[in-house]
């Protein structure tokens, strides 16, 4: 039996950008697989420039 990777998936909810962990970020320096809580809490949307504190895990939508 193989375990599988549950990524997440965060929406900004100013602009709707969406920030998913296994694609992560990477020319914000997040690569592939970067999970939400290494981002530090001063990043900011790079669509909208709206806070991290401004993202929604997108499944309590």
């Amino acid at each position: 039996m193989h375990d599988t990777i549950t990524y997440r998936q965060y929406c900004c909810v100013t602009c709707g950008m969406v920030y998913d962990e296994e694609y992560g970020l990477p020319e914000d320096g997040f690569p592939p697989g970067t999970r939400w809580e290494a981002i530090p809490d001063d990043w900011t949307c790079p669509d909208c420039s709206a806070s991290k504190g401004d993202f929604i895990l997108m499944s309590d939508l």
